[in-house]
């Protein structure tokens, strides 16, 4: 169980939140794609994923997307992309398998931005693996279905458990934080046309709702 410290996140809490990072991971079965799509933001375990995979010949060229964002400037100023390939690079990835896209604003942008470089390279892309964040599977699949709705989608991320990734990032509120905010995402961008429909279970409906009144709401999109 990772160190509560002054946030006194309660049994019941880690509960509901467990239960929104299951939800989070689409649990697909890896298998060869076209190409990879490592998704840009503040974890640099996305790119050590891809590199692995990349090892592993599920794919033959990654596209690592991402500008810069307030919460990963500081950690990445010369880009989320630019970071990941400097990553990718230094643990045995080709510079030739890696293209770049260091416009991306947001998920969507990821995307789109991504397809545009995977056609201009001239690459016939039947099937993506899109590489995230643990909780941003769902929402980056959902993304993915609306945009580019022709290609098969593969999910994965580093496979890590929560207490690993609190770990890893330090400051478990903002992680819960995140997975409540990643689930309003799921739940409200369909309604924008910003991703396809998704069920949501209606006990992680209820774990959401939960977390909301205790106040893990810092990374809500406003209304």
């Amino acid at each position: 169980m990772p160190d509560r410290g002054q946030h006194a996140i309660t049994d019941e809490q880690w509960r509901d939140a467990r239960l929104i990072w299951q939800y989070h991971q689409m649990g697909h079965p890896l298998r060869p794609c076209s190409a990879a799509v490592g998704l840009g933001s503040h974890d640099l375990g996305v790119a050590t994923t891809a590199a692995e995979l990349f090892r592993a010949g599920l794919f033959p060229v990654v596209v690592f997307s991402g500008g810069n964002s307030p919460t990963t400037a500081g950690r990445f100023p010369r880009g989320e992309a630019v970071h990941y390939r400097e990553h990718a690079l230094d643990l045995g990835v080709p510079d030739d398998a890696i293209l770049l896209e260091t416009e991306a604003r947001n998920t969507g942008q990821n995307i789109t931005l991504s397809r545009d470089v995977l056609r201009a390279a001239g690459l016939r892309i039947d099937s993506l693996l899109l590489i995230s964040k643990p909780y941003m599977e769902r929402r980056s699949y959902a993304t993915c279905r609306m945009l580019w709705p022709e290609v098969e989608v593969v999910c994965a991320s580093e496979p890590l458990e929560l207490d690993d990734y609190i770990k890893s990032i330090g400051d478990e509120k903002l992680v819960v934080d995140m997975l409540v905010g990643d689930l309003q995402r799921v739940i409200e961008y369909p309604k924008l046309g910003f991703a396809v429909g998704q069920e949501v279970p209606r006990d992680v409906c209820d774990a959401y709702e939960r977390l909301l009144g205790y106040g893990f709401d810092s990374r809500l999109i406003k209304s």
